[in-house]
C-alpha cells in the first residue's frame, strides 16, 4: 500500500493493505495512478497550516483557495497535472473543488459509488467521485468506480448505464427546475457574480430549447442545520478516541469542529434525520415536474487564504449540501470567470439513480460556452 494520512498527523504512519474499491476500479479499467494528493484534513478541516501537512493552492491565482475538502484534486486537473482525480464528498467536496478550479466534478447517487477503503468523515452522507477537465472525463470515470460492491453495504445493485450514451448535444423540450428561493435569493447571501453567470447559464440553456420552470422547496432553509448535525454526530463516532487520546495530532480547526459532534444529543440527531426525510420527499415532489434543477454550485467565488475560518468554509457548502443530505447525484461545470479572473460553477441535480440526465444536461451547455478551453494564465 501507499502511505493513506487524510492529511492528519492522526494517520501520518497509515499504510493500507489493499486498495479502495474505486482505485481497484481504475487500475482494472486501466487507468494510470499518478500519486496521492492534497486534502482538508479528514475532508473537514477546511485550509488549516495547523494540519501539518502543505496546502493546496488555486492555479486561477494561487492566493486563493481552490475548494474543499478534495482541494488537491481540484488543483491537479486545473493545473494539468492529471486528466482524472478522485474526491470524496460528504457536503459538496467534488462540486466545491470543481467549480473554484473551473472544471467538472460529479457526485453520483449515493450508492453509486463504493467507499470501501475511503477514510469515512460522516458514513449517512460521504460520496465518491470524480473530477475532471471535461464532462465526458467524469462520464468516463464515472463508468469505471460505479456499480455494486460486496465490500460495501450501502452500494446499490442498480444497473449502471452507459454514460457516454448520454452524452448528446440536445437538451431541446427539458424542463429545469429552478428554485429561486434558496439558491437565487435577493438578500446577498449568493456573490453578485456568482449569481450573474449562474443566471447567464440558465439563459443559455433557454437558449438551447429547455424550458426553465420556476420550483419551490420549502424546507430547504433546514438542510444546513441538519446537515451539519448529522455530519458531525456521525464524524465525532469515529474519531472520538483519538480525541481524547491524541488531541495535539489533529489540526486546531478540525478539532474543534469535532468536538461540536460530542455536543449533539440523539435526539439532535434523531430530529435531524427527519428533516433530512421531509427535504428528500420535496426534492422528489418537485423531480416529478422538471428533468434536471440547476443553480449555482458554491455561494462566493474562491476566497482569499486569509479569510480561511471554520464558519467561512462551512457556509459556501449551503447549495451542496442538500444534495448529500438527499443523496441525489449533481455536477458541477464551469459557467464563467469573474471580472478577477476567479472561476464559477454551475450545478446541475437530477433523480436518484439518473445521472445519465444530469451528464446530458451538463454536456449540452458545457458544449455550447466551450469554458474548458480557457485555462489558468500561468499555465499558457
Amino acid at each position: 500500500g501507499i502511505r493513506t494520512t487524510a492529511s492528519s498527523r492522526v494517520m501520518k504512519d497509515r499504510v493500507p493493505t489493499e486498495d479502495a474499491t474505486t482505485t481497484a476500479k481504475l487500475k482494472a479499467a486501466g487507468a494510470v495512478l499518478l500519486g496521492k494528493l492534497a486534502m482538508h484534513e479528514f475532508a473537514l478541516g477546511g485550509p488549516d497550516p495547523t494540519c501539518g501537512f502543505p496546502l493546496a493552492k488555486n492555479p486561477w491565482n494561487l492566493d486563493h483557495m481552490p475548494g474543499g475538502s478534495s482541494s488537491g484534486s481540484g488543483t491537479a486537473i486545473a493545473a494539468g497535472l492529471a486528466m482524472g482525480t478522485l474526491g470524496s464528498c460528504t457536503g459538496g467536496s467534488i462540486r466545491g473543488p470543481a467549480a473554484h478550479c473551473g472544471i467538472a466534478g460529479i457526485k453520483a447517487t449515493y450508492g453509486r459509488v463504493s467507499r470501501y477503503g475511503v477514510v469515512p468523515l460522516s458514513w449517512s452522507l460521504d460520496h465518491c467521485g470524480p473530477l475532471t477537465w471535461t464532462v465526458e472525463d467524469s462520464a468516463l470515470m464515472l463508468q469505471a468506480i460505479a456499480g455494486f460492491d460486496p465490500k460495501d453495504p450501502t452500494t446499490s445493485r442498480a444497473p449502471v448505464p452507459d454514460y457516454t450514451e448520454s452524452l448528446v448535444d440536445d437538451v431541446e423540450g427539458m424542463t429545469v427546475g429552478v428554485p429561486r428561493d434558496y439558491f437565487f435569493p435577493d438578500d446577498g447571501a449568493i456573490n453578485a457574480d456568482t449569481k450573474a453567470l449562474a443566471e447567464a447559464a440558465l439563459d443559455t440553456l433557454e437558449g438551447l430549447g429547455a424550458t426553465l420552470v420556476d420550483v419551490s422547496i420549502p424546507s430547504l432553509e433546514y438542510a444546513g442545520g441538519a446537515q451539519q448535525t448529522i455530519m458531525l454526530s456521525e464524524a465525532y463516532a469515529y474519531h472520538r478516541t483519538n480525541l481524547v487520546n491524541r488531541p495535539e495530532d489533529f489540526g486546531e480547526m478540525v478539532r474543534g469542529r469535532f468536538r461540536l459532534g460530542g455536543l449533539v444529543s440523539g435526539g439532535d440527531y434523531v430530529q435531524a434525520q427527519r428533516v433530512r426525510n421531509v427535504i428528500k420527499r420535496e426534492f422528489a415532489e418537485v423531480l416529478k415536474t422538471v428533468d434536471v434543477i440547476a443553480t449555482p454550485t458554491m455561494s462566493t467565488p474562491p476566497p482569499p487564504f486569509s479569510t480561511a475560518s471554520s464558519r467561512n468554509t462551512s457556509s459556501l457548502r449551503s447549495l451542496t449540501g442538500p444534495y448529500n443530505l438527499t443523496g441525489m447525484p449533481a455536477i458541477s461545470v464551469p459557467c464563467g470567470l469573474t471580472p478577477d479572473g476567479l472561476p464559477v460553477g454551475f450545478q446541475i441535480g437530477g433523480k436518484p439513480f439518473d445521472e445519465s440526465t444530469v451528464f446530458q444536461v451538463a454536456y449540452a451547455y458545457q458544449q455550447q460556452v466551450r469554458l474548458y478551453e480557457r485555462r489558468p494564465p500561468e499555465l499558457d
